[in-house]
């Protein structure tokens, strides 16, 4: 069995831990932080949800548990870890999680900043992109439901980007609709702005 499978295990087996608020030190929490680094930061092909909006860490953990997040990331690490989250599991995450502050991944393209600003704050209404800030907030900082997009990495984002691109993710999500008319090099430039917004 492999560290990952390990961890998975542990994970399952704590999952029926209870209680209004979980805490660094809780074994669910360092189960999170294995794949998503220290207070959640993110690391590697794990996401930054430190300081992530607690109604969208809810959403998100609920359709792993649901399986309806069809991508090959969620498929592989996901689905099972969140097989037997309990409902104070969920919200003691989404809890944890959301108080974090998050810190910038800093790690896209720097020559690419001032495309993907533009991007981000105007759209392209030529390929009928609306313009991200419409409904993530004017510094990337998401609203109720909608994710925290300021500091995730440029590797996270670009990879989110180009599987909307190519239709993975639930039918009723809205970003395949808009993913599908960018193009790579509009996706690096978006990534990369996005990685360096606090």
């Amino acid at each position: 069995m492999n560290r990952f499978a390990l961890h998975l295990a542990a994970l399952a087996i704590t999952l029926a831990s209870t209680g209004p608020l979980l805490a660094e030190d809780d074994l669910p929490i360092r189960n999170c932080t294995f794949c998503h680094g220290v207070s959640g930061q993110g690391f590697m092909v794990a996401p930054r949800i430190a300081g992530q909006r607690p109604q969208y860490i809810e959403n998100q953990l609920k359709s792993f548990m649901a399986q309806v997040r069809d991508n090959p990331y969620a498929r592989k690490y996901m689905h099972n870890a969140s097989a037997n989250l309990t409902p104070n599991l969920v919200t003691g995450f989404a809890q944890y999680f959301a108080s974090q502050a998050p810190r910038p991944a800093d790690d896209g393209d720097k020559n690419l900043l001032a495309t993907g600003k533009d991007i981000f704050e105007n759209g392209i209404p030529s390929q009928n992109v609306v313009a991200c800030v419409v409904c993530h907030g004017p510094s990337a900082e998401g609203v109720r439901q909608i994710p925290r997009l300021g500091g995730l990495s440029y590797l996270y984002v670009k990879r989110q980007l180009d599987q909307w691109n190519e239709g993975y993710r639930q039918a009723a999500h809205p970003m395949p609709k808009v993913a599908k008319f960018l193009s790579p090099g509009e996706i690096d430039a978006l990534a990369s702005y996005l990685s360096y917004v606090e």
